[in-house]
C-alpha cells in the first residue's frame, strides 16, 4: 500500500522514552491507533542527530545497536535497548534514488546502530538517513523530492529532531527557571 504522507516528529527531550508526564509520549504510544493505522513496509527516519558531510544511510542486516548519543540523563535512559531490525533493501533503494537524483557521492554505513533521534520518538525504525548540516534548505527539500518514490513502495518517511534544540534550557526549565526564545531562536 502506498504511503501518502510524511511525518516530522519533534522529539524534545530524550526522556520522552521514560517519562509518562510528557504528553507526546501518550501520542506516540497510541500512534498506530490514532495517527497512522496502516503498517508500512518499512520506515526511513531522517534524524537531526545523525550529521555527515554526504548523505549516509545505515544498512544493517541484523539488529541495530542502540546508541546513547546524549549525556546527563537518568540511568534508566542508558538501560533502554531497541534492537530494531535493519533493512538493507531499503538502504540500497535510498542510495539508488539519491544517486540518480544527483546527491552522490553517498555512503552506506554497515556498522552504525540507531541513535536517539530514531529510537526515542518511534521505537520502530529500520533505516536511518543522515542530514548534511553544511547544506541549505533547498538541498534537503530536493533530497525529500528524490526520496518521494519510496512512499509508493509503502515506506513511511519520518523526519526527527526538534524545532529548537537547547538541552541547557531544558535542564534550566526542569530546575524551575525558563529561557525565552523568539521566533528566530535568539535568547531574550
Amino acid at each position: 500500500m502506498a504511503v501518502k504522507i510524511t511525518f516530522y516528529l519533534s522529539l524534545g527531550s530524550p526522556t520522552l522514552s521514560i517519562d509518562d508526564a510528557i504528553p507526546a509520549r501518550k501520542l506516540l504510544q497510541s500512534w498506530n491507533q490514532t495517527v497512522y493505522p496502516h503498517k508500512p513496509t518499512s520506515i526511513l527516519i531522517i534524524s537531526a542527530h545523525r550529521e555527515t558531510a554526504v548523505p549516509t544511510v545505515n544498512s544493517i542486516s541484523c539488529r541495530h545497536d542502540t546508541i546513547y548519543d546524549f549525556y546527563g540523563f537518568p540511568k534508566s535512559m542508558y538501560q533502554l535497548k531497541y534492537p530494531a531490525s535493519g533493512s538493507p533493501h531499503l538502504a540500497n533503494r535510498v542510495m539508488q534514488l539519491l544517486t540518480s537524483s544527483g546527491f552522490g557521492p553517498a555512503d552506506v554505513d554497515s556498522k552504525r546502530g540507531i541513535n536517539h533521534g530514531a529510537w526515542v520518538p518511534l521505537l520502530v525504525p529500520v533505516c536511518q538517513l543522515s542530514i548534511q548540516t553544511e547544506r541549505d534548505a533547498a538541498y534537503h527539500y530536493n533530497m525529500d523530492r528524490a526520496l518521494a518514490p519510496l512512499k509508493d513502495e509503502g515506506v513511511l518517511i519520518v523526519g526527527s529532531g526538534s524545532a529548537t534544540h537547547n538541552l541547557r534550557a531544558l535542564e534550566r526549565e526542569t530546575r524551575g527557571s525558563r529561557t525565552l526564545f523568539s521566533k528566530e531562536g535568539t535568547r531574550m
